[in-house]
This record gives C-alpha cells, structure tokens and sequence, in this order.
C-alpha cells in the first residue's frame, strides 16, 4: 500500500472523530475542520516518518489542537490590533461606475488584478509592482496590457459609460 492510500485510509478513518473533538476545543466547526485538514497535510509532508509512528491518530490530534491555538492567537492578536486602530476606511465612492470597476476588477485573473491594483490604485511605477509581486517588469507590463483590455470589455459590456471606462483608475473614482 502507498503512503497517499494508507494516509487516505487513515483520514477515512478518524477525520471526523478529529473534527469533533477540534469542534469541542474551539467551538467553530469552520475553524476545527481548517485544524485537522492542517494536521493531514503536515503528515503528508513527511509520510514515511508519519506512517513510523506509533498512534497516528494521537499525533494528528496534538498538530491539529495545536493549530487551532495558534490561530486562536493570532486571531485574538488581529483583533486587539484592529480594535486599537479602529474601523477600517469606508470607501466613500459607492458611484455605479465605480461598483462595476470593482466587479470587473474581481473578474480579472489574480495577476492582472494585482498588476492592476498596484500600479494605478497604490501608484507603484512598474519596476516597484514587478519587485511587489515577485515577476518581471516585462511580465508586469503584460498584465497591465491585458488586464486593461480586459476591463475594457467588462466594463463596455456591463453598460458604464465610456468617458468613465477609459481614463485612468483611480482610487477615487
């Protein structure tokens, strides 16, 4: 039997038993199915050594609780946070022109949106965006190109006028 099939087994097995007891840990049934799945990869990380030990099911659940405790903190650490800085900024604009721009951003590929969003949202001149997200200036100004293409049609096709379409993004608008 392989790794992946005795693992599959395993998870088969004892999943659901892990998720209820993760449930009664943290009382979120989102949060203890997260933990376990976290548990689960791990062990797929190392699945020799994992298939070694002597109970699985006992070291799934250490990882798991123990996940779930450091979510919990930084959970818990984000909010403390949140609540010293306050609420987040309200977008002011809620024009329809802007709603459909930010629908039509949601529609791009992650890239592009990305691209998008630094260079004419955050103001980054290219080389800043390429060096923010890890790929090629070449690449960035591919991504610029199609992505605006691509609003082009989104927008042309979801009735916006045309004067607000073709000027550049701005956070403002």
């Amino acid at each position: 039997m392989s790794d992946g099939d005795w693992i599959s087994e395993l998870y088969a097995g004892c999943s659901r038993r892990l998720i209820v007891q993760l449930y009664a840990v943290t009382g979120d049934l989102q949060e203890a199915q997260e933990a376990v799945q976290e548990a689960f990869t791990r062990a797929l990380t190392t699945p020799r050594r994992f298939a070694r030990l002597d109970n699985p099911e006992a070291w799934l659940r250490r990882v798991a609780v123990n996940i779930a405790r450091t979510r919990h903190r930084r959970h818990r650490l984000l909010a403390g946070l949140l609540h010293r800085i306050g609420p987040p900024p309200v977008v002011a604009d809620r024009s329809p022109e802007h709603l459909a721009l930010l629908a039509a951003l949601r529609q791009l590929p992650q890239g592009q949106r990305h691209a998008l969003a630094l260079h004419y949202l955050v103001d980054l001149p290219v080389d800043e965006v390429a060096a923010t997200l890890g790929v090629s200036v070449g690449t960035v100004k591919s991504r610029l190109a199609r992505g605006r293409q691509a609003l082009a049609l989104l927008l042309d096709d979801s009735g916006v006028d045309d004067s607000t379409s073709t000027g550049r993004i701005s956070a403002h608008s």
